[in-house]
């Protein structure tokens, strides 16, 4: 099998102006980085226009499209080019957009002007396959797992805030729990910029929820269950900020990735665990065989729906939660940490968090029931003839 050599993406100006504590030329090397677009070889040259700030999502779509240019308001913002045209072509971005620039300021900031930049550029880019920027249609990301609409945008001062938020908005997964998609975003927004903006890394905010996680846990077992569930807040909403922090500033890592994801799978059974055990010294505590049931539903839940998504993903290449609209609102709700903690929550309102654990472990045993039924609805759709596809890639 030929191996698909990649285009060289590389920045074309200098603007000065920082986004995430860093110049868009050094955010253009990271995404390149990222993406694999740091090599050499003559797979082609992706131009990116300084001037303008865009979502990762468009390097990795114009990546897959030689001879295509995304363009805005009549500015080329990325190119995908032959080596051999690249000087031509990164001559017409420059032009295009200091003939943008000039159209703004004679037009008091409106940006109104009676042709495209591109077409009063002295160097124009014939013979490449535009794609619009502002096409409300948007794109299917498929490492996020929802359809999008990516951001490009001119990069001044004025213009940051907007681009960080957009930024930041962009990375998060369309399909996901309840608490991260209503919830968490604005605390998390802040506290992401915080940590760029002072130097604090992706690791370095898992290291700190990773120890929250574990004290979280500690006070479970004690029946401190409102000291643990403050603790345990903090570190969802790091758990949050460590992957959003990582896209932003376009530094992921395999150890941080690893990471990440390995607090994410093992520590909710030790909490669910720690809660049943710590109902005694609360004052309401289970009984042996109540206790056991209770967690052996919950270990067989917990590792069971995750094998069925595992499987899910292994026959038909795509999460069982983008599968039909059904499967990404019932992931708003399923039985995962987030709204397994919003049920123990409610259950200490009324202060009975022995009611609560039975709670997530009568969910858990629902949403196993949920997924067992959805994978093979999906498996019988198949033999069938009838595709799989993701409801969102429409």
């Amino acid at each position: 099998m030929t191996a698909v050599t990649k285009p060289r993406l590389t920045s074309v100006g200098n603007n000065p102006t920082r986004i995430w504590g860093m110049t868009n030329a050094e955010r253009t090397r990271r995404i390149a980085k990222a993406q694999e677009l740091d090599g050499g070889g003559d797979a082609g040259v992706m131009l990116a226009n300084d001037d303008y700030a865009f979502d990762p999502a468009w390097s990795r779509y114009v990546a897959a499209r030689p001879g295509s240019v995304l363009m805005l308001a009549g500015v080329p913002v990325l190119a995908h080019v032959d080596a051999g045209r690249a000087d031509a072509v990164a001559a017409g971005m420059l032009d295009a957009s200091s003939d943008a620039s000039t159209a703004l300021s004679t037009n008091g900031g409106s940006g109104a002007s009676t042709s495209t930049p591109l077409e009063s550029s002295a160097t124009p880019l014939p013979s490449l396959t535009i794609i619009d920027a502002s096409d409300p249609a948007g794109i299917y990301d498929d490492v996020l797992r929802k359809r999008e609409k990516p951001f490009a945008l001119p990069l001044t001062p004025e213009t940051v805030p907007v681009i960080e938020r957009a930024s930041y908005q962009g990375a998060y997964k369309g399909v996901t729990d309840l608490l991260t998609l209503y919830l968490w975003p604005v605390w998390a927004f802040h506290i992401t910029r915080l940590c760029a903006r002072i130097g604090i890394s992706p690791n370095g905010v898992t290291a700190i929820g990773s120890v929250l996680c574990i004290v979280a846990t500690v006070a479970f077992w004690y029946g401190w269950f409102w000291s643990g569930l403050a603790i345990g807040l903090v570190f969802m909403v790091l758990d949050t900020v460590d992957g959003k922090l990582a896209r932003c500033t376009i530094t992921s890592s395999k150890l941080g990735n690893a990471w990440d994801h390995g607090v994410d799978l093992v520590h909710p059974p030790f909490w669910w665990w720690a809660w049943a055990a710590g109902c005694a010294p609360y004052g309401r505590p289970l009984t042996d065989g109540t206790f056991w049931i209770v967690i052996g539903t919950m270990l067989f839940g917990y590792v069971a729906q995750r094998l069925i998504e595992g499987a899910f993903i292994v026959r038909f290449r795509m999460h069982i939660h983008v599968w039909q609209r059904f499967d990404s609102k019932f992931r708003l709700v399923t039985a995962r940490r987030n709204p397994n903690m919003v049920i123990l929550f409610a259950s200490l309102l009324i202060l009975r968090p022995d009611w609560g654990i039975i709670g997530v472990a009568a969910w858990t045993a629902i949403s196993l029931v949920v997924h067992l039924v959805r994978l093979l609805q999906a498996m019988a759709m198949k033999a069938r003839g009838v595709p799989i596809v993701s409801w969102l890639a429409d």
